[in-house]
């Protein structure tokens, strides 16, 4: 490969590498085959890629084929996108959510996530590495860390900064140029989280917008697969291959679902004089000082472009104590539901086989533990037990009505804003509405958490809205961006030193 291309590669657009591959300047052959060489050259240290796709060469090659006598399938064609190691994929992939338990598994079909977009002419160039179980296998598990793949860092400051969960594979590799996107999946913060400390923008969309079929699942309620991207406007061209309606997902048959198949008219950089955004201030309490001056500057940049800041506003809902019902129940159900689809020879079919499993091979499957997967198997799977049916009416009311969209409503608002994974992104997951982050700066300095990560480093702005209000948040989130172009790209070759 030569060095001009692996210079270009960096921060390359999917516009800008379909147009490349448009004039013959390069092939999606090239692009793999540049990702596949920095996989190699810098992943031994970020542990991002869980498993490169063996196909992705072969792939790749047909699709320069198809392009040459048929022409091109759209934006995505022969441009390479990683998935997180949740998203099924019926290949020589396999599938496990981390876990060594399903380490060999590889489901019977494609998920929907998958199928979409290879119809959409992508290359699955791999899985990512996540936070086992999605985050809900021990208590005291750091972020980013699995059985089968280890510890995912951030590339901004390995072993320093928080690399966020539990997509933290999919947004370490597309931070640090690994692939043109991938596919993350959140239940409660699993997208945003990640993208908003690895300099991304995340879009975690409206719960039904995309089909979670094939998906390994944590909670039906609130789980969704969204894109994580460099640029507003690469993240939104895979939003809009993603949104066919699944009669094997209920969820996306909801007759008030709003979904488009292109968002790319929503990138519209003036909305912003046109928007009101409120600034919950409740949210902003326990920001030290360095992550304050980010969302102190935000707010004066939005006003700057024109739009009109609601500061403070008041949810109903703030200052509620928030329960895990939801996430605790429905797990095991819907995981004893997924594991039965999978073929024989894998060898778990049920939570109780995964907890057998785990305390057989202990040495390797429990280095934190698995409290939290036993605290899901107390349940009886059923859900029919009334402090989960409670807590899930709960989440909709307070979340959602008496919150976020009271809030809106009152102040007659576009969205509101918060930094990065701040606890209002906690409330949209509840409700099931959606939320983007977008770069906003790095913090010089920080406070060391719990999992002793400093919080300095990137951080994102959030803007949460309503049940599909994914055009809004769009419009918003791009004119954000290209106001403030914050993204920057970590120094690989000085980690590697």
């Amino acid at each position: 490969m030569n060095l001009q291309l692996q210079e270009w590669i960096v921060e390359a657009s999917i516009e800008m590498m379909q147009c490349a591959m448009e004039e013959g300047e390069v092939t999606s052959e090239d692009l793999v085959v540049e990702y596949l060489e920095r996989i190699q050259r810098y992943d031994w240290r970020l542990r991002s890629v869980i498993e490169v796709n063996p196909d992705a060469l072969d792939t790749a090659r047909a699709l320069d084929q198809e392009r040459k006598e048929r022409g091109s399938r759209g934006m995505l064609h022969g441009i390479p996108i990683l998935l997180k190691d949740n998203i099924g994929t019926h290949d020589q992939t396999h599938t496990s959510a981390g876990s060594l338990a399903l380490a060999q598994s590889i489901p019977a079909e494609d998920s929907s996530v998958a199928s979409q977009l290879r119809s959409a002419g992508a290359v699955l160039l791999g899985k990512t590495n996540m936070t086992e179980w999605a985050n809900f296998m021990s208590s005291t598990m750091w972020a980013g860390y699995s059985s089968r793949g280890g510890q995912t860092l951030n590339p901004y400051g390995p072993g320093e900064l928080f690399v966020g969960g539990s997509s933290s594979g999919s947004a370490a590799a597309v931070a640090a140029n690994l692939a043109a996107a991938a596919i993350g999946t959140e239940t409660s913060g699993s997208i945003i989280s990640p993208a908003s400390h690895n300099c991304l923008v995340g879009i975690k969309p409206t719960v039904g917008l995309i089909s979670r079929r094939g998906i390994i699942p944590l909670a039906d309620t609130q789980d969704t697969p969204g894109p994580m991207a460099r640029t507003v406007a690469d993240a939104v061209l895979i939003l809009g291959a993603l949104t066919w309606k699944d009669v094997r997902d209920a969820a996306t048959l909801s007759g008030d679902r709003l979904a488009f198949s292109d968002y790319t008219p929503f990138l519209d950089r003036t909305f912003l004089a046109r928007s009101r955004i409120g600034i919950p201030r409740f949210y902003y309490r326990h920001l030290e000082k360095a992550r304050m001056s980010i969302i102190e500057e935000a707010i004066r940049i939005l006003e700057s472009q024109g739009a009109t800041i609601i500061d403070p506003v008041e949810l109903p809902c703030q200052g509620q104590e928030w329960d895990a019902y939801v996430m605790q129940f429905e797990f095991k159900k819907y995981l004893n539901d997924y594991l039965k689809t999978l073929p024989e020879t894998v060898g778990v079919r049920t939570l109780d086989d995964v907890i057998s499993f785990n305390e057989q091979h202990a040495e390797a499957a429990l280095k934190y533990g698995q409290d939290v997967l036993l605290w899901s198997n107390r349940t009886s799977g059923k859900l029919t037990e009334q402090a989960y049916l409670e807590s899930k009416r709960r989440n909709f009311e307070l979340a959602g009505k008496q919150g976020i969209d009271a809030a809106l409503e009152q102040y007659n608002l576009d969205a509101l804003l918060i930094l990065g994974d701040d606890d209002v992104n906690d409330l949209a997951a509840r409700a099931g509405y959606p939320s983007i982050t977008v770069p906003a700066g790095f913090a010089q300095d920080g406070i060391i958490t719990e999992g002793g990560y400093s919080t300095k480093g990137p951080h994102g702005v959030t803007f949460v809205g309503t049940a599909f209000s994914e055009p809004t948040l769009i419009r918003l989130a791009y004119g954000y961006e290209q106001a403030t172009l914050y993204r920057a790209p970590p120094n690989l070759d000085e980690m590697n030193d």
